[in-house]
């Protein structure tokens, strides 16, 4: 049956308020931070059922709570998958097919996971109090809103290789301080150092500083070994905390709102790539907001940055008159490709929301889809001719 006009806008206007996220849109500041405090609400009330006086009193009114937030989050779901056809990588698909993809995404199946349990009792003999475990996944559901969530899983990402080696470091100095305490320890404590499994358990309570002291050294030369792992213990185990610290503060530094899917797939430029491409470009961009006559690049400054117009508006001064660019379009590209200053200062409008790119990663974006890099260089010939001519 053909899809009315009616259905399609509607279906748009779905999708622009659950998947873009908190921005100048008053409806779907509303929707999106109602569900956050719905989520919240839902990690308070399940702590609160677990203390017996409360559970007695009210126990009653939690379960209906608990159904309310069902019926909510399943309407959500619902409403995600039905709408989700409207993100441009997803067009070339069968509807089927593209929901399918849609809902095995990762925040997809913790928004699965949230709800299915509540439907699976009345199925299969599940124990409720069991059940009622899988009510904290719903706190994962503010992975989708959060940007400092969603920089700390990038800084994690990002940082792979160094936080593996730290491990590896870890993991090998557990091991030798195990064998050590072993061999010392051993014949003075069989039942607690009597194999190299019980010293791993103290060689860890020691190396992160927790010392329950159920288990410790008693021979002059296993304190000392003792004393000096623990100084080795409190520099590994800064290593990781360092990496993810400052790898943390510089991306939180580079965000003011957050990248989702459906900012990236929204812009012209990335029309046609797939679900994987979107999801390596997301992490290349990052995102600021900028208020109404706020000059984002100024006459002479360095080209360093690629902007996005993810929502709002802007205006460039040129010797031709004012242009004016608006949602999905981008600008700041002719400096990068030609490695010269800005030429022409670009003001807003309206509230900003841009989406930016680094000149390092706008190289490596052309080269990883030469597609980009020819409508980037197309666009900004068709730019220069328009101010040249």
């Amino acid at each position: 049956m053909p899809k009315t006009l009616n259905e399609f806008s509607l279906r748009r206007r779905v999708h622009d308020i659950l998947e873009l996220g908190l921005g100048h849109d008053p409806f779907s500041n509303l929707v999106n931070i109602s569900l956050i405090f719905l989520i919240v609400l839902n990690v308070i009330a399940f702590a609160a059922a677990t203390v017996t006086d409360l559970n007695a009193a009210y126990g009653i009114w939690f379960e209906r709570f608990n159904l309310f937030s069902v019926i909510v989050f399943s309407i959500e779901y619902a409403a995600r998958i039905w709408s989700c056809i409207e993100l441009p990588f997803l067009n070339d698909k069968s509807n089927t097919r593209a929901r399918l993809e849609y809902a095995l995404r990762p925040l997809q199946i913790i928004d699965l996971l949230v709800i299915a349990p509540f439907y699976l009792s009345f199925l299969l003999p599940i124990d409720l109090r069991v059940l009622r475990v899988f009510r904290l996944l719903r706190f994962f559901k503010l992975l989708r809103y959060s940007p400092a969530l969603h920089a700390l899983a990038t800084v994690v990402k990002n940082e792979a290789r160094a936080l593996t080696g730290a491990l590896v470091i870890m993991l090998s100095l557990i091991t030798l301080g195990a064998a050590g305490i072993y061999f010392i320890e051993s014949a003075a404590q069989p039942d607690k150092f009597g194999n190299m499994f019980q010293a791993m358990w103290w060689s860890i309570a020691t190396l992160t500083t927790v010392g329950y002291g159920d288990v410790v050294p008693i021979t002059p030369w296993g304190r000392l070994f003792g004393g000096i792992y623990m100084i080795f213990g409190i520099g590994v185990f800064a290593l990781p905390i360092g990496i993810i610290a400052t790898g943390f503060a510089q991306e939180s530094n580079r965000r003011d709102f957050l990248v989702s899917w459906g900012l990236v797939a929204r812009v012209p430029l990335f029309k046609g790539l797939d679900a994987q491409a979107i999801a390596e470009i997301m992490t290349l961009l990052y995102a600021q907001t900028y208020r109404p006559n706020q000059t984002v690049v100024r006459e002479g400054a360095p080209a360093d940055t690629m902007y996005f117009i993810s929502s709002g508006e802007v205006e460039i001064d040129t010797n031709k008159g004012t242009r004016h660019l608006s949602d999905g379009e981008f600008f700041g590209e002719m400096a990068l490709i030609e490695d010269r200053d800005h030429l022409h200062p670009v003001r807003t409008r309206s509230i900003c929301r841009l989406l930016l790119l680094d000149r390092d990663d706008f190289i490596r974006l052309c080269a990883q889809h030469p597609e980009i890099s020819r409508r980037v260089r197309e666009t900004a010939r068709k730019r220069a001719q328009l101010i040249d001519n």
